[in-house]
Order: C-alpha cells, then sequence, then structure tokens
C-alpha cells in the first residue's frame, strides 16, 4: 500500500523523529546513500516557480541516484489542459513518485486520491509540510536539544505557520506567534495544533504585543507578507504589517543568542532587513540547505 506526505498533521512523534535520524544520515555520509535510489523517477508537478523546493528535489534524487523530472507551469496546465484525475492516473503509470507544488491545496488531495504512487507536498496554499519538517530539523541540529525550545513567529498566518504548528506541537517545541489582526493562522488548524501541545506539554500562543513574542525566544522566524497568489494584495499588505518587521531594533529585546530563521526567498528590507538576515544570528541559508537532507529521507522512505 502506497504512503503519501500531505500533512505533519498525519505524522507521529516517533515518525518525526525516524524522518531526522535517516536526515542526519544522509547529510554526514551522503556516498552510502548514492544508489538507494536508482531506478526511481520522481515527477516534479508545479503550478509555480519554484529555487529552493526544485532545486533540492531535483539535486536530492540525483545525490540518491534516482532521476526527476520537471514538469512545469506550462508543461501539463494541472486541472486546465487535462483533468487532475487524469494527470493522476497517467503519471502513475510512468513515476514512483510525484513531488506538487500547487496553488490550491485541494489538487494536491485529488492528485492523491488518484495516483496509485505517492504523493509529497512541497507546497500548496494551505500547507507546507517538507519546510516546516526542515526547519525543526534545522533547529535542533543547532541547538543540540530537543527540549525548552522556544521560536517565535512575526508576521503572516500562512502555509508556512499551518505547518510549523503542526511540527511544533508533534515536536514539542513552543511556539509564539504575532500576526496583524486578520492574519491570524487557519482557526482548525491553530485548535488542533493547540491540542496537541497539551499532550506533549508545551505552549501555542497568539501575542498581540511583538515583543512580548519574541521574550526568550530561542528562533526568530519570520516570512513573506504577500506569499506567491497574493500578489494583489501587497500595497494593503505593506500597510497592515507595519511595525511587523525583524530589524535591529526590535531584535534588542531578544536574548543574546537568539537565531534567525526565514523560509526563502525573502522581500529584504519588508519583513527582514539586510542587517538582520546577513547578520551573525541568521541562519536561514543552513535552514535552505536542510531541505534537500530532510527531503532525501521522505524520498528514501517513500520510494525505496
Amino acid at each position: 500500500m502506497k504512503k503519501d506526505f500531505i500533512t505533519i498533521k498525519d505524522l507521529s512523534r516517533d515518525e518525526i523523529k525516524k524522518i531526522f535520524k535517516l536526515a542526519s544520515k544522509v547529510k554526514e555520509a551522503p556516498k552510502k546513500f548514492s544508489d538507494k535510489l536508482r531506478g526511481k523517477a520522481l515527477g516534479l508537478v508545479f503550478q509555480k516557480p519554484s529555487n529552493r523546493t526544485r532545486v533540492s528535489f531535483e539535486i536530492g534524487m540525483y545525490r540518491l541516484g534516482g532521476y526527476c523530472i520537471y514538469l512545469g507551469p506550462d508543461d501539463i496546465k494541472l486541472g486546465a489542459r487535462e483533468a487532475t484525475k487524469d494527470i493522476a492516473k497517467t503519471l502513475s503509470r510512468y513515476l514512483d513518485g510525484i513531488a506538487a507544488r500547487t496553488y490550491s491545496h485541494q489538487d494536491i488531495i485529488d492528485l492523491v486520491r488518484n495516483s496509485t504512487i505517492p504523493v509529497i507536498n512541497a507546497l500548496s496554499d494551505l500547507l507546507h509540510p517538507c519546510q516546516a519538517l526542515a526547519d525543526i530539523f534545522t533547529i535542533k541540529e543547532k541547538l543540540k536539544r530537543s527540549k525548552n525550545i522556544k521560536i517565535a513567529f512575526i508576521g503572516d498566518g500562512n502555509n508556512v505557520l499551518h505547518s510549523l504548528l503542526y511540527c511544533c506541537a508533534k515536536s514539542g517545541i513552543n511556539l509564539s506567534i504575532s500576526t496583524p489582526k486578520g492574519y491570524e493562522p487557519d482557526g482548525d488548524i491553530l485548535y488542533e495544533a493547540k491540542k496537541e501541545a497539551e499532550n506533549n506539554r508545551v505552549s501555542i500562543a497568539i501575542e498581540e504585543d511583538i515583543k512580548k513574542c519574541i521574550q526568550g525566544a530561542d528562533i526568530i522566524y519570520t516570512d513573506v507578507w504577500a506569499s506567491m497568489g497574493k500578489e494583489s494584495e501587497k500595497e494593503k499588505r505593506l500597510k497592515d504589517f507595519e511595525g511587523f518587521q525583524i530589524n535591529p531594533k526590535l531584535l534588542e529585546d531578544a536574548k543574546p543568542d537568539y537565531l534567525i530563521m526565514h523560509c526563502l526567498p525573502a522581500h529584504r528590507g519588508e519583513e527582514i532587513t539586510d542587517e538582520v538576515i546577513d547578520g551573525p544570528h541568521s541562519i536561514v541559508f543552513d535552514q535552505a540547505e536542510n531541505r534537500m537532507h530532510v527531503q532525501n529521507a521522505l524520498l528514501l522512505m517513500l520510494l525505496k
């Protein structure tokens, strides 16, 4: 029976640990895994342009001995040129797995329902689970501990935050969130994550006061204010998010050894300043690198 990776909600705490353990092994000794997916083919079904997601999956498959084919917005036109279920059924005859990057989360669900091969959610408007797994992997790698960790997320309640909510709750990490009014995370996801967090004796809190949000935080995380598909709202969002920029002045109230994270691409000068993203506390590009190692672990577990 095939297994898909659509949301961190579906993973147990032990499964997350297993992914991280394998990711560490792949990162430390890549040559040991260089032929593990020999003869396997992964299709990248992308509706959105991509840098990290495309490159990390393509190079990841190459380093595992497999093959990757990119099917971009003009190649398939998911659901427009051809029904999504027909695409899923056809690709299942050629490929061993699909990594899909879509606008609508429903497209991911439709691919899962109609394919006979594993489907990986490489991003949808609702969730970005590969990113969140890589984020928590990076945090544990840098802090070298698993308990008493606090993340402060400043910005839009978007797909990245939704997946972070699930991953923090299941991994036993405290999460403090500060967003402008009207930009809070999805209520159902927040509720589910809070219940899971309680079970693991950690907290998830919404803080109106940004300074209170970052107080005592090990990690200060931000993302763009207008994600892909929200470009028409940019001018309104620039006004609504005024005061939510991660800059040196805000960080005067942070703990001395804080770390900075951003899932990229960054709109420098908007949600974060150059001094911060390029500064000594930034682990943004370590975070970007770990996308490949964590995804390689997922590929090994799903396709092997």
